[in-house]
Parts: structure tokens; C-alpha cells; sequence
């Protein structure tokens, strides 16, 4: 029988359980889809935790987990013009997407998956893709500027940093030493952070900075105000709290246009843009993928696979 990922209660990742459940069949204007791969994201695991986090996403136990997924349409209801049998989409469904098979409706909500590109790395992008073109858009990068970006070998930090720099900005993006070469392949001017940043980031830019992509915390909101960054011009997905207090942005991903996705993965699949999956685990073993993931420092993305 086919597989769901979900959680009764609240907790850590003992929480989690793969269950089997009826074959799911599409209604009018739904795609079923056989999953193959299935992206891990913080706020998966913020929502099992319960707290202000599930609230304000309407978690209602027991409750099925992810969010992003990829895979192959299976099944199309009446209606559906757009999709057949055997293409290849990649697309989000909250609380269903780590599964066997998912449902998703209405069609336009689907993307087709470019050939190139493997369903490992298509089954990461719907929340990171939306994300990282939603915060560049909303602090007005443009060419000749340098942009900071925390986090920035995880996986918004990592798409967001290609994003800025295909603009035209220089960017100088925080993250531990063992992620500072791999930085550099992708054209990012890697610092560490924590006590100092602000100081190092005075060296690496005596020119000054102009806008601040904060995946990480108040820190690096802060250290935009150091130097001298209008927060306007700052945005987080980390700690929206702290934003709203000095005045800078909260932009994610709700707030990205129909199409940034679909260039986030024609760009991966011809090889502009780089996107690493960490490691992926089979669906079974969801538990070590998520203690991996929570663990921090993961350079890129998660994913589940069902084969």
C-alpha cells in the first residue's frame, strides 16, 4: 500500500511515522501524482513542534508532513487539460507532500520539470525557488551593488545568492569555513559569522553594502544597521519579530510571482544556477533525515526519495 508521512502530536522527530494508506484518487480539476523525491525545509519541522508556528499554518492532527515535492503524474480528474499520464512536474502541497502519491488541484498549480534537471533537485525548489527570488525582488538588487546574505550555503541562501548575482551585485555571504570554497565556485565572497562579522564585512567591502537578504537572524539584520544599510533595504525569512522592530522586511516566499520557480529550474537545468542536495534519504528513514537537517550547518538541500 502506498506511504504517508505524519505526526499524532507535537514533538521532536520521534514524532514522525511513515503509515500506509489508500491509493488517493483525483476529483474534477486534481493531478494525481506517483511521488519520487520530496524536499525537507526548517519550517516542516517548526510546525510539528507546535507553537505560534502551527497555529498560524492551521496544523490539525494527526497531520501529514513537507511540503515540496517531485514526481510523475499518475492519475488526472475530469477537467484537466493541462497534464497527462507520465509527465514529469515538480510543485508544493502543504502536509501531504511526503507520500507515495499526492493530489494536487487546481492543475496551474503543477510545473513541468525540465529534462534536465533530476527530480532529486526539482522535489527541493517550490519553497527555497519562491523564497530566494521573492527576498532579491523586495530589497531592489541591481547591478553594481553589494548585497549581504546570511546563511548563505543553505538552500535559500544559496539560490538568493545566485539571484542577486545574476542582477549584476557582489555578494558576500556568511557561513561556516567549510562552506567558504564552495562559496567561491559560485562566484560569492565568503565570510564567517558570528562576533567580528560586521568589521569583516568593512574589509571585504570598504565600499560599503546597500542591501541585506537575513536567512539566519537578528544578527545579521544588526549588522546591516552597522553598516549603514537602509532597512528598508534588509529582509528576513529568520526573524520577522526583530525586522519589524527596526523597520526592515519580512518578504517570502507567498509573495513571489507565478513565474520565479519556473526560471529557478530552467536555470538549474542548463547549468547556470547550482543547487546541492546534501544527501537523500529513503522515505523510510525520514527521522535521520530530519535529526540531519535540524542539526544545522547542511550545505544545500534534504530530500526524500521513494525508490
Amino acid at each position: 500500500m502506498p506511504r504517508f508521512v505524519q505526526f499524532t502530536e507535537y514533538g521532536d522527530v520521534d514524532r514522525l511515522e511513515v503509515i500506509e494508506v489508500e491509493k488517493p484518487g483525483p476529483a474534477a480539476g486534481e493531478v494525481r501524482v506517483r511521488v519520487t523525491a520530496a524536499g525537507l525545509n526548517p519550517v516542516d519541522f517548526k510546525l510539528r513542534e507546535g507553537g505560534p508556528a502551527a497555529a498560524a499554518f492551521g496544523v490539525m492532527l494527526p497531520s501529514g508532513n513537507g511540503n515540496d515535492f517531485a514526481g510523475v503524474v499518475d492519475a488526472v480528474g475530469e477537467g484537466v487539460t493541462q497534464w497527462t499520464g507520465g509527465q514529469r512536474v515538480f510543485g508544493a502541497r502543504r502536509f501531504y507532500a511526503q507520500a507515495d502519491y499526492v493530489i494536487v488541484g487546481p492543475e496551474h498549480e503543477l510545473h513541468a520539470t525540465p529534462d534536465a534537471l533530476p527530480d532529486e533537485v526539482a522535489g527541493t525548489l517550490a519553497i527555497a525557488g519562491r523564497t530566494a527570488q521573492a527576498s532579491v525582488r523586495a530589497v531592489g538588487v541591481s547591478s553594481g551593488e553589494t548585497v549581504l546574505v546570511s546563511a548563505a550555503a543553505g538552500g535559500v541562501g544559496i539560490l538568493a545568492c545566485q539571484v542577486a548575482r545574476l542582477r549584476g551585485a557582489t555578494v558576500i555571504g556568511t557561513a561556516s569555513p567549510s562552506n567558504h570554497e564552495f562559496l567561491r565556485t559560485i562566484g560569492v565572497v565568503p565570510v564567517a559569522y558570528g562576533e567580528g562579522l560586521v568589521e569583516r564585512v568593512r574589509e571585504l567591502a570598504p565600499q560599503g553594502v546597500d542591501a541585506v537578504l537575513d536567512n539566519a537572524g537578528a544578527e545579521t539584520q544588526d549588522a546591516g544597521l552597522a553598516l549603514g544599510v537602509d532597512p528598508a533595504r534588509i529582509n528576513t525569512i529568520a526573524d520577522r519579530g526583530h525586522a519589524a522592530r527596526i523597520g526592515a522586511q519580512g518578504v517570502g516566499g507567498a509573495d513571489a510571482r507565478p513565474d520565479d520557480l519556473v526560471e529557478i529550474a530552467e536555470r538549474l537545468a542548463d547549468g547556470s544556477f547550482v543547487l546541492p542536495i546534501a544527501r537523500a534519504f529513503p522515505l523510510d528513514d525520514v527521522r535521520e533525515a530530519y535529526r540531519l537537517l535540524e542539526g544545522g550547518h547542511v550545505r544545500g538541500k534534504v530530500v526524500l526519495t521513494t525508490s
